[in-house]
Order: structure tokens, then sequence, then C-alpha cells
């Protein structure tokens, strides 16, 4: 069983510091970078179906800065095997579609039954580079995973996905990309024996060049989504509480409304 991970090193949310450059793009130099919260939750459940299974390897697959090795150790200590890192300096700046063209490129060049993911980034929480990463490959796309049920016998996977009503049941050939939630399970912690283990598993970092395409196919040159302008949420206003007889509560909010003219 082969399993490729995407992983994405997202800012610290935990830690201080500015997180905007003058582009209103993340400075992701000015803050510590941890492993994205739902690709944890993706890379347990591959963790989970490798022990079940007895055998098998997962690689974790990321599109960041050159700092992101340290970010994929963890991975690592958790229980991945081997790691690979595309980045190149034309990456800067790459919008969602950009990364999906970068990430289908590199996976091309990978061997695997199955391809997880989260089902979101914490930064830029846009949700589409796992279905655009499917599309380009041509390749049955599965979201909004609670569980994921592999036959390798048959060739198949089910996942047990969560929809408005309650779940449905999906199964489709490998292989496979599946965006997971939560429900995939609590990620569990590296161990003493994991981390130091990490330290020697194998880190491969590609290029564009690598992965056969052109540097001015990616980048801010060609980015479809510009950020305009960031803005902080405007402060609430001040909350009144009215103590008293219900029927004082009832006049006070019957008065509020008159005051507004919406009654």
């Amino acid at each position: 069983m082969r399993i490729v991970v995407l992983v994405k090193p997202v800012p610290d949310p935990a830690s201080a510091g500015e997180r905007l450059d003058a582009d209103a793009r993340l400075d992701r130099a000015s803050v510590p970078a941890v492993v994205n919260g739902n690709d944890e939750f993706a890379l347990e459940a591959a963790l989970k179906l490798i022990a079940t299974a007895g055998e098998g390897e997962i690689t974790l697959l990321s599109m960041a800065p050159t700092s992101a090795p340290e970010t994929l150790r963890k991975g690592l200590a958790m229980g991945a095997h081997r790691g690979v890192h595309v980045t190149d300096p034309a990456l800067v700046g790459s919008c969602a579609v950009s990364t999906a063209t970068v990430l289908a490129a590199a996976l091309r060049k990978l061997e695997y039954d199955m391809v997880f993911a989260g089902i979101e980034a914490s930064d830029g929480i846009g949700g589409i580079v796992p279905a655009a990463v499917a599309a380009h490959l041509g390749l049955p796309f599965m979201s909004y995973a609670a569980a994921i049920e592999p036959d390798m016998a048959a060739r198949t996977v089910q996942v047990r996905r969560i929809s408005p009503t309650g779940y449905d049941l999906l199964e489709a050939p490998m292989p496979a990309l599946i965006a997971g939630t939560q429900a995939l399970g609590e990620p569990r912690y590296p161990s003493l024996k994991g981390i130091m283990a990490a330290r020697n598993k194998e880190i491969v970092t590609w290029s564009l060049a690598d992965i056969g395409l052109d540097a001015g196919s990616v980048g801010t040159a060609v980015a479809t989504t510009t950020v305009l302008d960031i803005r902080m949420p405007p402060a609430r206003a001040a909350t009144e509480i009215v103590r008293g007889t219900p029927a004082e509560g009832a006049g006070r909010i019957v008065d509020f409304l008159v005051e507004r003219r919406i009654i």
C-alpha cells in the first residue's frame, strides 16, 4: 500500500508577529511554521491504514519555502517514511491554481495507490487544491472523509463522507484522491523514538525543472487571485443585558425594535 499525503506548512496561529508583507501576502519567514492541522488528520488516517495492513509506505509531498523540511520532520516523526519537497524562487506568490498544478506535476513522478489531503489549509481556507489536483491527474476525488477503507485486492477504496443529512458511502477505483476531516481521528504525538528516527529519513527536494514545469507557468505573474485589501472585522457593538421579569425583558425588546424603526 502506497499513500502520498499532501502536507502544507502554515504559520503557527499561536505565535506572535506580523504575518503580512507590504503586498498583503503571508510573510512566512516572520513566524514559525507548523503542519496544517487538517493535513495531520489525513496523515493519521494513512498511518492507521499502514499499521492495519502490516505493510506499505507513506510519502509526504509539500510545495513550500526552503524552510519546509523542518516542518516535514514532524510528519516523519509521526511515522511517515519519506518526504518530497517542491521549492523554487518562481513559486513565490502562487495561487491555489498554481499550487495544484505543481503538486499534480510532482505526483506524476511518484507511485501511489491513494493520495490523502486535509480538507483545507488554515492560512488560505480555500479548500480547492485537493479537487484541482485530482482534476489535473484524472483521479476520482472524494471529500469530507470521515472514514477510509481500502480494498487492495479489488483495487477500490470506500469513503464514509460527511453530508448535510448524515453520511454518504462512496466507492472509487484506485488510485484515488481523498480529502479528509478531523473525524478521521486525533493525530498522534511523535514519540521520542520517532523524533530520533525522523532525523535520518529522506526528504527529496525538487525544483520546477525537476517536475517539468516552466517558471513562467506559476507565481505572481499568472496568479488567478489577487489580494486587494485586508481588514480586521469591525468591533462588535456593546451588548445590552436586560435584567428583570419576563415582562420587563419583553418590553425592552419592543422598545429596542421601535427605536430602530424595525417595528
